[in-house]
């Protein structure tokens, strides 16, 4: 990783963290990690490549669709800075609770992870979001997300194995591809 931004997050939000206390000694493997109820740990290079497509500045809004153990909320709560807000979306209540306590080893006040409402994809209550990041795979490009991005805002998506950056310009998305990623299913 270059020296920027990016890289100074995975500096302060180191992944063993955010790892289940039996694989806190595969934190530097560049694969993803199971962490439970049918999730894993994001590889680091893949959570890289999304983090760089998502150009996330200080100061801004962002939302951690399925942010799992917490490693990406804090990735992302780093970006933004002490100026901006993160929030994340988890769908099961024990990785809420495991993703909590892991946020709560930093200092990211900025960032909170909240339970989401099953079928009910991002946060419409707390929108529109500057980014959105969405760490599982959809079949589709879901709507109601890019619904939730603020004019001029980026998503990052994988949608059928592809990684899709979707740039709200003119108040309509433009949608490029990213290379070819594996995830587990967005539910």
């Amino acid at each position: 990783m270059a020296d920027d931004r990016v890289s100074d997050a995975f500096v302060a939000a180191p992944r063993e963290w955010f790892l289940p206390e039996h694989a806190r000694g595969r934190a530097a493997y560049d694969g993803p990690i199971d962490i439970g109820h049918r999730q894993t740990n994001s590889q680091p290079r893949t959570v890289e490549n999304m983090l760089r497509l998502l150009d996330v500045r200080p100061g801004q809004r962002v939302l951690d669709v399925g942010s799992g153990s917490g490693w990406t909320t804090a990735l992302l709560a780093h970006l933004v800075g002490s100026t901006g807000e993160i929030r994340g979306v988890e769908l099961e209540p024990e990785l809420v609770t495991f993703g909590r306590a892991n946020l709560a080893r930093g200092d990211w006040p900025q960032a909170r992870i909240d339970q989401a409402t099953p079928e009910t994809y991002g946060d419409h209550a707390h929108a529109p979001y500057d980014r959105i990041l969405v760490s599982a795979q959809a079949t589709g490009l879901p709507a109601t997300l890019v619904d939730q991005l603020a004019p001029d805002g980026r998503m990052v998506i994988p949608v059928n194995g592809e990684m899709l950056l979707v740039e709200q310009s003119d108040d309509r998305p433009v949608v490029s591809r990213h290379g070819y990623y594996r995830f587990v299913p967005l539910r």
